[in-house]
């Protein structure tokens, strides 16, 4: 039986989720995050006979010693550290607490690495594997649809570097053949416009043209205002179908699943795109980035480009 401390953890917790959807735009996944990660941190404080109200500096610390005992990553450890220090900021904010007992908590020191990118020549491997299947002589109306809708996702994504919850969720209007440029709506419930190339919109011609073939079959969604459908909940398709479906294209590649995922295509977008002269602000608000500092990830792309191009070009170079 839960204790009535851990119960006012559990409102506490239902409160401070409420304050981030509604002031700050948090998404699900955002959501489901903190509420995982303050839960464990609750159930954590009433092993010890407390709870959030009264909780202090050195049971917080006690908790961030007990996730190192369990073998937690050093960012897995900062990013609950992160989820405390947001909650209690939250109480003391709404007076349910006279005092910020995570104010002067540091968290574990960590090295931020370099995302896992894929080259140019595995991007195009992949892109011609799914349009390969496009075109498959036996298979059936369903799987060639299903082939056509792994090869448009895979172009959307490359061409734009749509996060994948942005991408599976696109509403069927973002298909129009006469847009070069498509409205995402990203975190924080914030919109920014997305080009599209030709070779994106081709292949939603194509997919949409295959669909609306299949109409009699797919009466479930015959009138869904989704790009991508499914007979789900959420009425679309997920982000654990479309990586699922990514790693087994990566596999028929000849390339590593494991080093294939919806994110790491989004990498490579803004990579590939770096390399080739892009300017890094421009790369920020097509990824839908805030803070500059969170596309400088990507910097060690753009210091490559700089040293081959004194290599290259400075009159002085060797030859």
């Amino acid at each position: 039986m839960r204790s009535s401390k851990t119960a006012t953890d559990a409102k506490l917790i239902h409160l401070f989720l409420d304050m981030l959807a509604a002031e700050q735009g948090a998404g699900d996944n955002t959501l489901d995050a903190y509420r995982r990660d303050l839960t464990d941190f609750s159930d954590f404080l009433g092993r010890k006979g407390q709870n959030f109200a009264g909780a202090g500096t050195e049971v917080l610390r006690d908790y961030l010693a007990d996730l190192d005992t369990r073998g937690f990553k050093s960012s897995s450890v900062a990013r609950r550290l992160s989820a405390m220090r947001h909650l209690f900021r939250f109480l003391l904010n709404e007076r349910i607490r006279s005092d910020d007992p995570a104010a002067i908590l540091s968290g574990p020191k960590r090295g931020r690495g370099l995302p896992k990118v894929l080259s140019i020549a595995d991007v195009d491997r992949m892109l011609t594997r799914a349009k390969e299947l496009t075109l498959g002589q036996n298979a059936s109306p369903q799987q060639r649809l299903r082939a056509m809708r792994l090869y448009c996702l895979l172009e959307v994504l490359y061409a734009t570097g749509l996060r994948v919850s942005e991408l599976v969720a696109l509403p069927l209007s973002a298909s129009r053949r006469d847009i070069s440029m498509i409205v995402v709506r990203g975190k924080g419930n914030k919109e920014r416009l997305v080009p599209l190339n030709e070779a994106s919109r081709q292949a939603m011609a194509d997919y949409l043209a295959a669909m609306e073939a299949l109409k009699p079959e797919n009466k479930k969604n015959a009138g869904s205002k989704w790009l991508f459908p499914s007979f789900g909940e959420s009425g679309h398709l997920t982000r654990q179908h479309f990586a699922r479906d990514l790693k087994e294209l990566a596999a028929a590649s000849g390339l590593a699943p494991r080093l294939v995922s919806p994110h790491v295509l989004r990498h490579a977008f803004a990579s590939h795109l770096l390399h080739n002269g892009a300017d890094l602000r421009i790369v920020q608000t097509l990824l839908g980035h805030t803070d500059i500092s969170t596309t400088q990830i990507y910097t060690h792309v753009v210091e490559e480009r700089l040293k081959s191009l004194v290599r290259d070009l400075h009159p002085l170079a060797e030859k």
